[in-house]
């Protein structure tokens, strides 16, 4: 991390907050995710990280169930195939749905699974949320089947923190681990290094990043225990 990435980290510190706590006050602030305006303060709505960018204020949970949104992407598991299409375990309290006609290429329906089959896992996207179904894509470049590697559940909330601001700290983790890794909005990341060595030390990294998701300047902190504990 850079000098100018740590002055702005430390410019926007996140404060742990819970339900109903005031995080700011002032007609100047916008509440944004998770917040509501009373009077003239903002207002949590959830117990999490409340962060300040600009004059918007919002929450990062630390908690709670995984409600798909429209334009998220999310890691499943198919767990049945039918004539049009895939049924997906997403981590959400319904299942998702692929058609046949949000895949990348045309495909006849005596091959469907042969493309995609039970017990593998698919990187998709949320194309719409209707009631209690969830319709995925593949259509867009990255997303599809991925052979191999291994898949890490994590607490959806969590998801920003192992991202990072900018992608600082994902791009951390892959270039430490040497693994390709992909975060689903869901809470499922999907791992895939030269070994399994590699795999599991990606692993115990994210691990490491949810246990100490609270924590402020959490990127320079994780700089230095890889340093400590790469190649144990």
């Amino acid at each position: 991390m850079n000098e100018e990435e740590r002055v702005e980290e430390k410019r926007e510190e996140r404060v742990l907050v819970v339900p109903g706590e005031s995080i700011v006050s002032g007609e100047d602030y916008l509440p944004g995710d998770w917040t509501k305006r009373e009077g003239k303060d903002i207002v949590s709505n959830r117990y999490g990280l409340a962060e300040k960018s600009g004059r918007l204020v919002k929450i990062i949970p630390l908690s709670g169930i995984y409600m798909p949104r429209a334009g998220n992407v999310v890691i499943g598991t198919v767990t049945d195939v039918t004539f049009n299409g895939w049924i997906m375990d997403i981590n959400a309290p319904y299942s998702g749905f692929l058609p046949l006609s949000e895949t990348p290429r045309f495909i006849n329906k005596e091959e469907i699974q042969s493309f995609i089959d039970i017990g593998e896992i698919v990187v998709a996207k949320v194309d719409a949320v209707k009631g209690k179904g969830v319709d995925l894509t593949i259509k867009i470049r990255g997303l599809g089947k991925k052979e191999d590697g291994m898949l890490v559940k994590v607490n959806h909330s969590k998801v920003p923190r192992i991202i990072g601001r900018e992608g600082s700290m994902i791009n951390l983790i892959k270039q430490e681990t040497g693994c390709d890794i992909i975060v689903g909005q869901n809470g499922l990341v999907w791992i895939k290094g030269n070994s399994v060595d590699e795999e599991l030390f990606a692993k115990k990294s994210i691990e490491e990043i949810t246990r100490r998701s609270f924590v402020a300047g959490l990127t320079e902190q994780m700089e230095k225990w890889f340093k400590e504990n790469k190649g144990k």
